[in-house]
């Protein structure tokens, strides 16, 4: 059998939707929900902390933003389930084990692109803004954050992209979420829930993906 077929035979099977799921593993909406969880805060952390970081980096610039950005940047290399994985020996199962990387997973797309959205605004916009009376609150906030939206939804949607693909690492340390499906089969052998659980993740970032994209038609300005 191929993975899709295997994944295919798993997912619609329905005792896996209205049960208790496969070996106690949960059921599918169940499971799907805790996902979504594991998610949306390190998601909305990250967020409260990477867009107005790289805004402020942005608005400022100078050399020490080259600096910040370029850490950012080498900050993509930390390995996420190494992190984990160490984070569960020094503090045990506790919520930042798993939270924590999923954090420092998702901060630097949001913080380069917001840094990179301020920084590209049009000079002469902002001198505008400046000529026209306005604080340098008003002008980030009514001039260079909308001029650069657009690239902040892009981080974020590459941020969400990212956590909702990796949050299956919660199942490493005895938590929920789709990961469970995964780790358990290959704990068993059975490659179905393995396979479906891969799919259903899949299917959910493509889905965060659509969501970005409608997003962004309803809150970027034509033009």
């Amino acid at each position: 059998m191929s993975f899709f077929s295997w994944a295919w035979d798993w997912v619609t099977t329905d005792a896996y939707w209205h049960g208790t799921g496969w070996q106690g593993s949960g059921s599918i909406p169940q499971q799907l929900v805790a996902h979504l969880g594991y998610s949306a805060l390190p998601l909305l952390i990250a967020a409260l902390i990477g867009v107005p970081a790289g805004v402020a980096i942005g608005h400022r610039g100078g050399k020490g933003a080259v600096v910040v950005i370029n850490i950012a940047n080498a900050w993509r290399a930390i390995p996420t389930l190494g992190l984990l994985i160490l984070l569960a020996v020094f503090l045990g199962f506790s919520p930042l084990t798993w939270l924590l990387p999923l954090v420092v997973l998702a901060i630097p797309p949001i913080l380069v692109n917001s840094y990179e959205g301020v920084a590209a605004v049009d000079p002469a916009v902002k001198d505008a803004a400046a000529g026209m009376g306005m604080t340098p609150w008003q002008q980030v906030t009514r001039v260079e954050v909308p001029n650069a939206l657009p690239l902040i939804l892009v981080g974020l949607r590459t941020s969400a992209i990212f956590v909702v693909a990796t949050a299956t690492i919660a199942a490493y340390i005895g938590l929920g979420g789709l990961g469970r499906f995964i780790i358990d089969g290959l704990a068993s052998d059975a490659y179905g829930p393995v396979a479906g659980g891969a799919l259903l993740v899949v299917i959910l970032a493509i889905l965060v993906l659509a969501l970005f994209a409608g997003l962004s038609r309803l809150v970027v300005p034509a033009g």
